[in-house]
């Protein structure tokens, strides 16, 4: 995505926000573009300034969710999805979330921060909002936005190098899965798989628009599942050179907790 402009109603965005190519005059547009449309403000941030939003640009009848650093991806989530349903009964089309990520030095920071991005993929998916998060490039490691530059379906400003595969929301416990899943970036795809199952013992990955996955994606991707007990993962719409590759790599075995459908 190029501006503001781009962004439509169900997309969640990465926008790496040290870029020049999006100014805090973008940020006051897309703003004002939520009361052209009808649509809520709901800010999610401690100082009420979001990537050089000030406070007093904030439209009177926004939320602001002044959440701790340190709050957990539930209550973050709850808070965002009690806003979206108080917004429809107040008429609104629908509610813009503006956010700004701040790095966490607290152990698992980085599991967190993805698991909460996934989920809040799955509620612009499934609400039909539009999430926008902030990152400040100059503010995290490359490795942290590499995991969660994955789990965004859009991406705005500077964009990330790797992963070069995207996971996104498809429905209720289903995410789609595309681009290419090597050993630069098998990490990042087993912390996404992780954060899937760790709130569903059964979840669908669709491979319809997967172009590649190599060993290490493949051992990943079983790593993940057998992270927590009790967890399956059902892969369906890969091609046949993918499904070859998996055969031939043992992986076909009916004991795996990842199944492979033709």
């Amino acid at each position: 995505m190029a501006t503001f402009d781009d962004v439509e109603l169900g997309d969640h965005v990465c926008w790496r926000s040290d870029s020049a190519a999006v100014s805090p005059a973008g940020v006051l547009a897309y703003v004002a573009d939520g009361a052209l449309y009808g649509d809520k403000i709901v800010v999610v941030g401690s100082a009420g300034a979001v990537s050089g939003l000030p406070r007093a640009a904030v439209p009177t009848a926004s939320v602001i969710l002044d959440l701790p650093r340190t709050a957990d991806p539930d209550s973050v989530l709850a808070a965002v999805r009690r806003e979206a349903r108080t917004a429809a009964r107040e008429g609104y089309r629908s509610v813009r979330v503006l956010t700004e990520r701040v790095p966490s030095a607290a152990p698992g920071a980085t599991e967190e921060l993805v698991a909460q991005e996934l989920r809040l993929d799955e509620f612009a998916s499934e609400s039909n909002a539009i999430v926008v998060c902030a990152f400040r490039p100059s503010q995290w490691n490359v490795p942290t936005l590499d995991h969660v530059a994955g789990v965004h379906p859009h991406e705005m400003g500077i964009r990330a190098e790797r992963p070069a595969f995207r996971m996104y929301s498809t429905g209720a416990d289903s995410w789609s899965v595309d681009g290419v899943i090597d050993s630069e970036c098998a990490d990042a795809f087993n912390a996404a798989v992780r954060a899937t199952i760790r709130y569903s013992p059964r979840v669908k990955l669709r491979f319809d628009t997967l172009d590649m996955i190599d060993a290490a994606g493949m051992q990943a991707l079983v790593d993940a599942a057998r992270h927590l007990p009790d967890r399956h993962i059902l892969v369906e719409g890969a091609n046949e050179t993918v499904r070859l590759c998996w055969e031939l790599a043992g992986y076909a075995a009916t004991d795996l907790p990842v199944v492979m459908a033709a």
